[in-house]
């Protein structure tokens, strides 16, 4: 079965080059240029991947990215005018999982819309049911804290958390090298993948939503510790 990817971008010859250059890699492809069409499509449809520009009429980026992720895991890069920082953060902050700042190369769009689109296809198959005989051994506990691998479930005193699942793969990498200190770099290439093209602040970004879930006073984390010059470390 072919991969579907929502393309949302308001200027029409850059949406239909992108339309054009992923139909000919055999991706189905549907557009649009109206950001509250676009939320009906990415809110009814069932897409594998989503291509969403910022500035839309209608509805941006920003509050598209907001609430789809508010229902669904549908991976979304995000195409930003200008290598704006704040842009960039902004959009991991409300849920987008890579972008990419206009001007940008065919090629490398390509590149990563492949690369997005398997590291999904490999996190469906590692979890995958599968047949354990003795599924204790893949719950870790830290006192009351709860990461069970099989059911991708955390809790805390007996309470389920809601985690994205990165934040979930995240926490369960950090837990397993418990009181090893991982260089941002080496949590990119594990947790993300070793073709991920992003920058080091998606894994600040992410540890910083851990922290407000599972530590007691976020600014003062006990799990989650920083490293001075090197990365995060996780304490149990």
């Amino acid at each position: 079965m072919k991969n579907s990817i929502l393309i949302v971008e308001d200027e029409k010859a850059l949406r239909e080059t992108l339309e054009y250059n992923l139909t000919n890699e055999g991706y189905e492809v549907e557009t649009s240029a109206d950001g509250l069409e676009a939320f009906q499509k990415a809110h009814t449809g069932n897409y594998n991947l989503i291509l969403l520009d910022i500035m839309l009429p209608g509805m941006d980026g920003f509050e598209i990215c907001r609430k789809i992720r508010a229902e669904k895991n549908t991976p979304i890069l995000m195409l930003t005018a200008r290598d704006d920082e704040i842009d960039r953060i902004v959009g991991l902050e409300v849920g987008a999982d890579d972008y990419m700042s206009k001007p940008f190369s065919m090629r490398e769009l390509l590149a990563r819309v492949k690369a997005m689109l398997r590291r999904v296809r490999l996190m469906q198959e590692e979890t995958a049911p599968v047949a354990v005989e003795e599924p204790s051994k893949e719950v870790l506990v830290f006192g009351n804290l709860v990461i069970d691998s099989i059911r991708r479930e955390v809790r805390i005193n007996h309470q389920d958390l809601e985690l994205k699942p990165k934040e979930f793969e995240l926490l369960h990498y950090l837990a397993i090298n418990r009181g090893r200190a991982l260089s941002r770099d080496k949590i990119l290439e594990d947790v993300w993948g070793w073709d991920y093209t992003g920058e080091s602040r998606t894994v600040d970004v992410h540890m910083r939503w851990l922290r407000q879930k599972i530590e007691m006073d976020p600014s003062q984390p006990k799990r989650l510790i920083t490293v001075r010059g090197a990365g995060y470390r996780f304490e149990g």
